[in-house]
């Protein structure tokens, strides 16, 4: 298994050190000046030396060897994901020619304006990235004229595959649809001819993440990280809501705007996102080895694994130390797939239990247990920190949904039981959640509400990631008005409950307030009737430890599972019996 604690960050020393995953460094520098890079830093940004060299070391190359690893699948589906030729150790890749089979019959005309070199002067090359590489130029002609810009320039040649030439579709419609963030990097336009797609964006001059975090020797003290973070999860959270998932955040993917120490942060590389709707999972592993989630690993995933990578980021940069390293690629994943980060050496008994508790909350190998973005804007060590906007959080509406689909009056009071035990933490997240939906003067709010909240935050990006057909179906739900505590009570998170450190205590509590309210005397074909379970089904097997033999009433076994709902309850009572 992978090594669990991190190791200090510090530029290669030697030639020993001048490997990575047994790639030799000199093979990565000859790639970085490729015509078809394999990795390399961000776009936008031309990294010094010393960053350079750290670079290497910082993300793990994207060369596929025959290693074993426990994500072995990773490297073939990313070569084919680009039309990459199978790679030889210690061989460049090679383009591939226009004869290739996967070539024939592709579309590479995008329908975007042919006009780019009558508006703009193409300069100096500044960074690659996935796809392509980026370039400083000129407006020379148009509302902008005289401004600089960035141009993300995708040969044409290097898309051989179907998926290839979506990513990038994908990615243009992505930033065109939701560049009203300011920690989003401004979108100007998409040109394309017979050799290439150009994307035209801001120029950001103050370089990477990465490099600010170098300049600093390696990590940020922990008021400077928090309101880096602080500008990461807000725009994480924005196109979170608008159904998007990055799939590749990393330090190198963040930008400032100029050489200020308080200047602006802003994400960029969209190569990867994807659409995804809330009730929807993707299985396509793409990203980066030290910052990829656990359920990218096992091919189900959804916006939570951008969560897990912040965690990575954060971890960073406080500690100046991976949470999960390894000497090789194999080893990384094995690591993010068993270890658990260390909070023991140097300098973590010196930081606040309070980054702790983050991070630890942002790094559950559960990924229904993590934190939303929006709910880590609230967390106590950033709202100690400075006062910041909490923005709509998709996960309320699918626990609504949920809530008024599939729960039974008595799970409805033993949810209710349990919301009045909440941390006063998550009740007051809970209650900016619900001042969010606009209630009325009574104090409550309609299915409608739910609708009417996003589209003062929607963007195109709803649509086309399905956000916005989910949110309809959820207003259109027939139920009665919710108050503040039913709200409570559809919108808490029991897996997230049961991430705490406190979940026991919560839990007791709750029952003993269930028994108090809403806790009474059933008969077994009774509460299989009300769980929807069938006849067939031998429910005096399946629920016995349900009821109490005492009085008739739900044990505490029976109520625990009672508050995870049927969804939960069949896929592992039913099926064990059975």
């Amino acid at each position: 298994m992978g090594i669990c604690n991190g190791k200090q960050i510090q530029p290669p020393q030697s030639k020993e050190e001048e490997c990575m995953d047994g790639v030799p460094r000199s093979l990565n520098q000859q790639n970085s000046t490729s015509k078809f890079p394999i990795y390399t830093s961000s776009p936008m940004y031309k990294a010094s030396p010393l960053a350079s060299s750290f670079i290497q070391s910082w993300t793990p190359s994207r060369l596929f060897s025959n290693r074993p690893s426990p994500a072995k699948h990773i490297k073939s589906l990313l070569a084919r994901r680009h039309g990459w030729p199978s790679i030889k150790r210690n061989q460049a890749p090679q383009t591939i020619s226009e004869g290739d089979e996967d070539e024939l019959g592709l579309d590479k005309q995008f329908g975007y304006s042919k006009q780019f070199f009558v508006k703009y002067e193409i300069g100096e090359e500044i960074g690659r990235g996935h796809f392509g590489y980026t370039c400083k130029a000129k407006v020379i002609k148009g509302d902008l004229k005289g401004k600089e810009v960035a141009v993300k320039i995708i040969p044409k040649e290097k898309m051989s595959t179907s998926v290839a030439i979506e990513d990038v579709r994908r990615e243009v419609k992505i930033m065109s649809s939701i560049t009203r963030h300011k920690n989003l990097v401004q979108f100007y336009d998409a040109y394309e001819d017979s050799e290439n797609v150009y994307i035209v964006m801001e120029l950001c001059k103050g370089g990477e993440l990465l490099d600010r975090l170098l300049s600093r020797g390696g990590k940020y003290k922990e008021d400077d990280a928090k309101s880096i973070i602080i500008q990461i999860l807000s725009v994480v959270s924005f196109y979170h809501l608008q159904g998007i998932v990055h799939r590749d955040l990393k330090p190198e993917n963040f930008l400032f705007t100029s050489k200020d120490e308080k200047s602006l942060i802003k994400v960029i590389d969209f190569g990867l996102s994807d659409f995804v709707k809330p009730d929807e999972k993707l299985n396509d592993i793409v990203g980066s080895a030290y910052y990829v989630a656990p359920e990218v690993l096992h091919r189900s995933y959804g916006i939570e694994a951008d969560i897990w990578s912040i965690g990575v980021i954060t971890y960073i940069l406080v500690s100046g130390s991976r949470p999960f390293w390894a000497q090789t690629e194999s080893g990384i994943f094995k690591a993010v797939l068993r270890a658990n980060p260390s909070f023991e050496d140097s300098p973590w008994p010196s930081l606040s239990p309070e980054v702790k508790d983050f991070i630890s909350r942002l790094l559950n190998k559960d990924c229904r247990k993590r934190m939303t973005a929006a709910q880590a804007l609230h967390h106590p060590w950033i709202r100690d920190y400075e006062q910041v906007k909490i923005p709509l959080d998709m996960l309320i509406y699918k626990h609504v949904k949920s809530y008024i689909c599939s729960s039974t009056p008595l799970r409805k009071a033993a949810l209710k039981a349990l919301a009045k035990t909440c941390p006063m933490s998550q009740i007051s997240y809970l209650r900016d959640q619900f001042m969010l939906l606009g209630p009325n003067k009574s104090g409550y709010v309609s299915m409608h509400n739910f609708k009417q909240a996003l589209l003062k935050n929607a963007t195109d990006a709803t649509k086309d990631s399905r956000v916005f057909d989910f949110v309809i179906s959820v207003s259109s739900l027939q139920h009665k008005k919710l108050d503040f505590e039913e709200f409570a009570a559809a919108a808490t998170s029991i897996h997230q409950m049961e991430g705490l450190d406190s979940w026991e205590e919560h839990a007791r509590r709750a029952f003993e307030l269930f028994n108090k309210e809403g806790n009474k005397p059933i008969m077994i074909e009774e509460l299989a009737s009300e769980l929807g379970l069938s006849p067939s089904i031998p429910v005096h097997v399946v629920l016995r430890d349900w009821i109490r033999h005492s009085d008739g009433k739900l044990s505490f076994v029976g109520f625990i599972k009672l508050l995870h709902g049927m969804s939960s309850y069949k896929k592992i009572e039913l099926n064990r019996v059975q």
